[in-house]
């Protein structure tokens, strides 16, 4: 048999008793996460200050965050609410065409961010010239088409596979690891390509974030005073945290496979829901430059409402 019209998501119905509350959890995430990566866009386009390059990867960054999140939370709200846990195979291979294209495009843009934060400690004069706004767009652009072509290739090879009336996946979304173990034929080739794209997404992503930090570090433990110290780590910390929650679970759901479905289904819930809404949370409570611009935007809005209030006629 083909790739069939309909598969069952079991998501978390072994835990009946859990799914009310999850559905309460995952709803006030979602519109969290919505308002959050969406404010970040829409404050670096408002305030010039922040359109510098680490704003611009936090921008596409954002983005991703929105794209992943809009992918699998609405089809994991319906079916925490209804008895009918069915998704057509057209919402399936786009949950995995996007999931694929947002998890390979955030590790690379990670590693660039490392990269950028590397360049502004380590060669700040020189920072304004390496990181200018054309060479930005183009590492950007590198990130997203490099996702996509890896995205290409799992659902291309994805559509491929042959399922012999099994349609039931032990998951709240539709997944690659997941459809393989589905398939009664042959699968080597997708499961070829899902191991080999670990490594440039995977393995060389956080090579680059490890040796980018290892560098800042030197730097850091060379300046003179603590000072100094403190307010590079604060610069670099955010992005650190990040990075650590987004290759920890990531990581350890693919380099353990064997790992029980309800234990891979807790991380994937955690590195789809709720690291989407942690990520802008993160760089807006520990970044002075985000939350002075929230003031500013704040206080330009207080002073416009004031300045109506005074234009209205007394009667």
């Amino acid at each position: 048999m083909s790739f069939p019209n309909t598969f069952v998501l079991l998501g978390f119905s072994e835990f009946p008793w859990l799914e009310r509350p999850l559905f309460a959890v995952v709803l006030v995430s979602y519109l969290l996460t919505l308002v959050g990566n969406s404010s970040i866009i829409l404050l670096s386009l408002l305030d010039p200050r922040l359109q510098m390059p680490m704003y611009f990867f936090l921008d596409n960054l954002a983005l991703l965050d929105l794209g992943l999140t809009c992918t699998i939370v609405p089809q994991l709200l319906t079916n925490l609410c209804v008895p009918d846990k069915t998704i057509t195979s057209s919402r399936c291979i786009t949950q995995v065409f996007v999931f694929c294209w947002i998890i390979a495009s955030e590790c690379a843009l990670l590693s660039i961010m490392a990269i950028d934060r590397y360049v502004a400690i380590c060669r700040p004069l020189q920072y304004t010239l390496i990181m200018r706004a054309s060479v930005c767009v183009q590492m950007a652009a590198v990130c997203w088409s490099s996702g996509i072509l890896n995205s290409l290739l799992q659902t291309t090879l994805t559509l491929q596979l042959h399922f012999c009336g099994h349609h039931t996946l032990d998951h709240f979304f539709c997944e690659v690891p997941g459809l393989i173990k589905l398939a009664c034929g042959d699968s080597t080739a997708s499961e070829l390509a899902l191991t080999s794209m670990t490594i440039p997404f995977g393995v060389m992503s956080s090579l680059l974030v490890l040796i980018s930090y290892t560098f800042i570090a030197r730097a850091v433990l060379k300046l003179p005073s603590a000072e100094g110290r403190h307010k590079v780590f604060s610069t670099c910390s955010s992005h650190l945290l990040v990075v650590t929650m987004y290759f920890g679970p990531g990581m350890y759901f693919y380099l353990k496979p064997s790992s029980e479905s309800s234990q891979a289904k807790f991380i994937s819930f955690f590195y789809c829901v709720i690291t989407p809404l942690l990520n802008p949370l993160i760089y807006t409570l520990r970044n002075k430059d985000v939350k002075m611009a929230w003031k500013r935007i704040l206080q330009c809005q207080g002073g416009v409402k004031a300045l109506k209030a005074q234009s209205l006629p007394v009667h």
